[in-house]
């Protein structure tokens, strides 16, 4: 009795594995190299058969309508967070897509993420290896700030990659998510398969999974307030410069990093001195003044610290949001 009920389960299980198999698994895709990958995102309702079939085409090529639709959903980009004022269509941003089918959303969502999706896309246009490449790393940072190693593979078809897509795809090779074949070309122009983008995309899957983003710390405010400059001729070659500012406490003080000449002005670029760590400050907004000689040909103004200049005469701020009087 008990080699029979033994003899029951075994047989119950092996139907069991037979049937979890053909459920999970495309018809056409064994042997493929992406065969496990594709099961997988099938599992996971990601992926369906070509029309009402059960056979995945993974040779075939991926149509732009399929390719937006696998990463938005892979990646679980959405708008749940967002609140329109007016419901997006897809046409909104894409003239030549329909509004209210089955890609529509996943249009509005890489539109509303900035996947960089040409704006004259067509749903049946043939998506290459590199437009793939760099909408899927578009989505990927969305999910977070991976860092990457700062090396750049050289790919002998380097030539034929769009520039714009270059860095994608970099990063793509660097993650191991994308692979070049023995002969180390990526082949930017020709389409990517189905195959080739289940792949990648259960790649990217598994690597914001397993990545911990770079978190960036917030900006340090500039302790600098209001600052404004004042011009006193010394004689007819030189002026006195003299910038006035407002700082959080007495222990703060402010400094001219530099003086870059461009054209016609001097631009000045301020930088706060720290207060000293083991002193006890009054919380008390502080004027604080600071001068410099400059030759009268020049016009100075305030400038930001990573470059530019703005009007000294024309009470325009600078990228810093210092204004600037006489």
């Amino acid at each position: 009795m008990k080699k029979k009920s033994l003899l029951t389960f075994t047989i119950i299980a092996v139907l069991l594995l037979a049937l979890g198999q053909t459920v999970w698994a495309f018809k056409d895709v064994k042997n493929d190299p992406n065969e496990a990958k594709i099961a997988e995102l099938k599992k996971l309702g990601l992926l369906s058969g070509v029309g009402q079939s059960d056979n995945f085409d993974p040779k075939g090529n991926l149509t732009y309508a399929a390719g937006i639709s696998l990463i938005v959903k892979s990646l679980d980009l959405n708008l749940d967070h967002v609140r329109f004022i007016r419901a997006p269509k897809a046409t909104d941003s894409f003239p030549n897509l329909k509004d209210d089918v089955w890609y529509s959303q996943s249009f509005i969502i890489a539109a509303f993420y900035g996947l960089e999706v040409p704006k004259t896309v067509k749903a049946s246009d043939i998506m290459t290896k590199e437009q793939f490449a760099h909408h899927l790393f578009k989505a990927i940072s969305i999910k977070g700030d991976y860092a990457f190693i700062e090396i750049f593979l050289m790919l002998e078809d380097q030539a034929d990659v769009n520039p714009s897509y270059s860095d994608s795809i970099q990063k793509l090779l660097i993650s191991k998510i994308a692979q070049l074949d023995s002969s180390n070309k990526f082949y930017p122009k020709q389409p990517v398969t189905r195959s080739e983008a289940a792949g990648w995309v259960y790649d990217s899957i598994q690597f914001v999974k397993n990545t911990e983003p770079v978190i960036t710390p917030e900006p340090t405010p500039d302790p600098i307030i209001d600052a404004k400059l004042s011009v006193t001729p010394v004689n007819g070659d030189v002026n006195k410069v003299t910038v006035t500012a407002q700082v959080p406490h007495p222990g703060y003080g402010v400094r001219i990093a530099s003086i870059v000449f461009e054209g016609k002005q001097a631009i000045l670029r301020l930088e706060a001195t720290q207060p000293d760590p083991d002193k006890m400050y009054p919380q008390v907004i502080t004027d604080v003044q600071i001068s410099t000689y400059i030759d009268a040909a020049y016009e100075p103004v305030i400038g930001s610290s990573e470059g530019g200049g703005t009007s000294g005469n024309e009470g325009v701020s600078s990228s810093e949001g210092f204004p600037i009087s006489e």
